[in-house]
């Protein structure tokens, strides 16, 4: 097929044809962005491209004023005779694949994505192609979620259970993605919720945008008195062992993400449950979604690499490591911002 469209550099992703890089870890002059999550996007570019639902997302994360050009879901924009368009990504809202294509040849860069709709984002749609360049956060067969509906009614059963021994629940969650998701399934008729400031900013951006969320309010000597011992607070983990959180004491804490489906990560947490709750792709999903895109070649990066790169090999396909400065290997966040990464 010949040279890749797509290629890694020391600032990211770079089409070479089009002139323009997705999802740079350094400013430069043309940024495609597939989310606004920070080891995606990058402040300090000269003109950021991005899903007009994500527009006002992307804001929050970079400069206020910044060059930042929407457009819809599908629609094909010429880039230096580049075609390009976004697809929904499903991983939160705005986020979205981006399909390249040039003399013929079609190459999709996924992002982050998961493949299980969740009601706060556009849901994923496989996009063809010939080459897929996927994520691998939690590229190993272990990882197989539950049906969000019975995580749901795990997370309502133990914050009645909460309320009948006078307790706070605290569920620590991503401030963007998993915070607003959790909030959009829980049974909100159970007691007060109250979020932490930075999940707050993007409960607000989310509801512009149409997603329903429970009435939630910060932290204040009102809001705390309301909630302790029957509410729920949603909050970064950052904030655990914190003064800001132990003004909701008595509580039981709760982290809401995709690394506790690991035994012991709970408990090297700190908390008392774990949630499995992932706004990425599990192993089926991984499969099913490279074998969906039709593709040719598939380069795998974010997570991972090295066990799906050989796994899929094992099974006849042509796949590489794209190397990125953000490995995900680990459940810690990896840019050292302890509010919004994602799991």
């Amino acid at each position: 097929m010949g040279r890749n469209l797509v290629e890694p550099t020391d600032r990211g992703l770079y089409c070479a044809a089009g002139d323009f890089f997705i999802d740079p870890w350094r400013p430069v002059d043309r940024a495609v962005v597939t989310h606004a999550h920070s080891d995606h996007a990058t402040w300090g570019c000269d003109r950021y491209l991005c899903s007009e639902p994500g527009v006002e997302v992307l804001r929050q994360r970079v400069q206020n004023d910044a060059d930042i050009q929407g457009v819809a879901y599908g629609e094909l924009l010429d880039l230096n005779g580049v075609k390009v368009s976004l697809h929904p990504a499903g991983h939160l809202l705005g986020s979205a694949q981006v399909r390249v294509e040039h003399a013929g040849r079609v190459e999709v860069i996924s992002g982050d994505y998961k493949v299980q709709p969740d009601g706060t984002c556009d849901a994923f749609e496989p996009v063809k192609c010939h080459r897929f360049i996927t994520e691998s956060t939690f590229g190993l067969p272990i990882y197989r979620w539950r049906d969000d509906a019975e995580v749901t009614a795990d997370i309502n059963a133990w914050w009645r259970d909460n309320q009948e021994a006078g307790r706070t629940s605290v569920v620590f969650a991503y401030a963007l993605g998993k915070a607003q998701r959790i909030l959009h399934s829980v049974d909100a008729s159970l007691g007060p919720v109250v979020v932490h400031g930075s999940v707050q900013r993007f409960n607000d951006v989310y509801r512009a945008a149409g997603v329903a969320l429970p009435d939630t309010t910060t932290s204040t000597e009102e809001s705390r008195k309301t909630c302790k011992g029957v509410g729920l607070v949603v909050t970064p983990p950052s904030t655990l062992g914190t003064p800001w959180l132990r003004k909701f004491a008595p509580y039981s804490t709760a982290f809401a993400s995709g690394w506790m489906a690991i035994r012991g990560n709970r408990r090297r947490r700190g908390v008392d449950r774990g949630f499995v709750v992932s706004d990425h792709a599990d192993w089926p999903g991984l499969l099913q979604t490279i074998a969906d895109t039709g593709c040719e070649s598939v380069g795998v990066t974010h997570g991972y690499t090295q066990a799906l790169v050989r796994y899929l090999r094992q099974q006849g396909m042509d796949a590489d490591i794209v190397p990125t400065r953000y490995e995900g290997e680990s459940d810690t966040e990896q840019t050292g911002e302890t509010t919004d990464e994602s799991g």
